[in-house]
């Protein structure tokens, strides 16, 4: 399994609507994708700015090309994002996932 990994940050007067954003948008745009095995989406809040990490979890790489597109390492915007985020990191990260549990 592999874990791509999307960072980004957006002022704090904004993070409400960011994450409205994220879950209509990036999450219906993450699940049309056939083979996507989950995601999380985390926030904190730091230095006056709402930073934002998006993990999604893929069986592989080339999973994550039907989603991402050829060049797999370079981040994916939406149009909106222009409102909300301070910057636009190029890439993302990917990491295999070695060993993943809920423990309940």
């Amino acid at each position: 399994m592999i874990a791509r990994i999307w960072e980004g940050r957006t002022s704090l007067a904004k993070a409400e609507a960011y994450k409205k954003f994220l879950l209509k948008v990036a999450v219906h745009d993450y699940k049309s994708v056939k083979g996507l095995l989950g995601l999380q989406f985390l926030q904190r809040e730091e230095n006056n700015e709402a930073r934002f990490t998006l993990i999604t979890f893929w069986p592989s790489i080339n999973v994550i090309k039907k989603f991402a597109g050829a060049d797999y390492e370079k981040a994916k915007y939406y149009p909106d994002d222009q409102e909300y985020l301070l910057e636009f990191p190029e890439k993302v990260k990917h990491y295999e996932v070695f060993c993943s549990e809920v423990i309940n």
